[in-house]
């Protein structure tokens, strides 16, 4: 499969989409809170997402049933919503990707639920922190692989690991294109950037060490080896012709 360069007519239809689920994660922040359950967060990014007329691109899936990942604490992604109650002191990421009108936008943020720990807020904050230094990398001419080595190189310096099992991924007119977007990457490796790709960058950093396991029982829960927490925040990307644009990042607030 090759890498698709947008047209300006498909380029907007994916603005459009990612708008809106950067407004369902946004939608989302004053509900999670202690005592709701993770299905029950599904429901309510599921019901935002079709009253404003778009689909989950996620439900029926690969046998998916559900409109979003909700993935507390060691869940690493992929988590499935299910009765687990949100407490105090978690740390929660939900994952969502709509279909608008045939386009595709993809996103995830950590939510911090009460009184976070240190620790905790540590991590999440250095996830957010790779993701950031990896878009300063999203320019044309530059190579993809330097993406993935920024993140690396900064979250191993704070003591934590780069999962390396899950990638992000062109993204647009499907839900997953070319390129495989790596979080661990030597420098200046792989295909240059050009105007017109659009794809995610949504790095998984663990506090403890960089393995996943998929819970057997849901076949999809890919929690850390460890139990130590994981963080994630994603944005889905274009390049443009004189640098990039995060066409979920609407709200500047992650």
């Amino acid at each position: 499969m090759a890498i698709i360069i947008k047209t300006a007519e498909q380029i907007e239809g994916i603005r459009a989409s990612s708008r809106l689920a950067a407004e369902t994660l946004k939608y989302l922040e004053p509900l999670i809170k202690p005592g709701i359950k993770t299905i029950e967060i599904d429901a309510l990014a599921d019901e935002f997402v079709q009253k404003h007329g778009a689909v989950a691109a996620t439900k029926g899936y690969k046998g998916y049933k559900y409109a979003t990942c909700v993935s507390p604490n060691d869940v690493v992604c992929h988590g499935v919503p299910n009765d687990y109650v949100i407490k105090d002191g978690d740390i929660v990421n939900v994952d969502v990707t709509t279909i608008l009108n045939g386009y595709y936008g993809d996103t995830c943020r950590m939510y911090e639920i009460g009184n976070v720990s240190d620790y905790a807020k540590q991590l999440v904050k250095v996830t957010n922190e790779s993701l950031r230094l990896a878009i300063k990398e999203c320019y044309p001419g530059n190579y993809l692989g330097n993406i993935g080595f920024v993140i690396n190189e900064h979250a191993v310096k704070h003591g934590y690991s780069v999962v390396f099992e899950f990638c992000g991924h062109g993204v647009g007119v499907r839900f997953h294109e070319d390129p495989q977007v790596d979080h661990v990457a030597k420098r200046n490796t792989g295909p240059l950037l050009k105007p017109g790709m659009t794809f995610t960058i949504e790095p998984m950093i663990n506090a403890g060490k960089a393995r996943c396991k998929v819970d057997r029982k849901d076949g999809w829960t890919a929690r850390t080896i460890d139990g130590k927490l994981s963080a994630q925040f994603e944005h889905t990307m274009l390049i443009t012709e004189t640098g990039c644009e995060a066409l979920t990042d609407v709200f500047g607030d992650f």
